[in-house]
């Protein structure tokens, strides 16, 4: 049995070994129906699963170029400002959960060519790191202001923080 060292386990790719009998979020819940079975988690976790909101926010979701980013962010915070005044934390969270993941897919494509990390036909060893696209660099920013605006609410976090304290 192979050894692998520390190094080697943080640059593979972590949905190698991924069990989804372990994944709190679930495809076939309506979670504003059952948003009791909604985990806050860490980071993205989630974002593409749970329903209805995967399907309302999903389509907004666009970070080609800084315009197209824009009109994305903006309407993706619009989405988290109505979901947080009708006290759909589920919404509200995803949506800013949506914001996170345009600033750090967009990063990955201004970092990586064709936003590919890993060199799948070689042991997933990294690919070079400096050859992307710098109209997704400010992409991504734009996608962080908002992120980061979203998260630093007052009513957001409130809720999470009672979310978080309730149902986890």
């Amino acid at each position: 049995m192979k050894d692998h060292s520390a190094k080697e386990k943080l640059s593979t790719p972590s949905y190698l070994n991924f069990d989804v009998s372990k994944y709190a979020w679930k495809p076939d819940v309506d979670y504003r129906e059952n948003p009791e079975k909604y985990k806050v988690g860490k980071g993205e976790q989630g974002v593409l699963i749970c329903e209805p909101y995967k399907s309302e926010i999903g389509p907004f979701w666009r970070f080609k170029n800084p315009e197209i980013a824009k009109e994305s962010a903006e309407k993706i915070y619009q989405l988290f400002e109505t979901y947080l005044s009708n006290n759909e934390f589920v919404g509200a969270d995803l949506a800013r959960k949506y914001l996170q993941m345009g600033y750090t897919r967009a990063r990955r494509y201004a970092n990586y060519k064709g936003g590919k990390k890993y060199n799948a036909n070689n042991g997933y060893s990294p690919l070079e790191r400096g050859t992307g696209e710098e109209e997704k660099a400010k992409a991504a920013d734009i996608f962080y202001g908002f992120w980061k605006r979203a998260e630093n609410d007052p009513d957001y976090r409130s809720q999470k923080q009672q979310w978080k304290i309730e149902l986890g």
